[in-house]
C-alpha cells in the first residue's frame, strides 16, 4: 500500500512539471495569435478606409481586400492572420498609389 503513495506522488510531480512547461507555451501561443489578428484587422480597416476614399474602382485591390476579409472570417492561426494582413496591406498600397496619381 505504501508503494501507491509513492506512485501517486510521482504522478503529481510529473503533472506539475508538465504544467510548468506547457502553460506558458499555451499563453505565449495565444498571445501571438491575438497579436497577429489584431494587426490583420487593423490592416483590413486601413484598406477599407483607403477604398472608401478612392475615386476610381481598382478590381485587384477589391479582390485582395475581399480575400483578406474572407481569411479573417475563418479565424485561423498566426499564418492566416499574416496572409490576411499581407493582402490588406497590398490592397491599401494600391489604393494609396492610385490616389497619388
Amino acid at each position: 500500500m505504501m508503494w501507491l503513495v509513492w506512485v501517486l506522488g510521482a504522478v503529481v510531480i510529473a503533472a506539475a512539471g508538465f504544467g510548468v512547461v506547457a502553460v506558458p507555451r499555451w499563453r505565449e501561443r495565444e498571445l501571438r495569435t491575438r497579436t497577429a489578428w489584431s494587426a490583420a484587422r487593423a490592416a483590413i480597416d486601413s484598406a477599407a478606409v483607403s477604398r472608401d476614399a478612392a475615386t476610381a474602382p481598382l478590381p485587384e485591390a477589391e479582390q485582395l481586400l475581399a480575400q483578406a476579409e474572407t481569411i479573417a472570417a475563418a479565424h485561423g492561426g498566426p499564418r492566416a492572420a499574416k496572409t490576411a494582413r499581407d493582402h490588406a496591406v497590398r490592397a491599401d498600397a494600391l489604393w494609396r498609389a492610385a490616389a497619388r496619381g
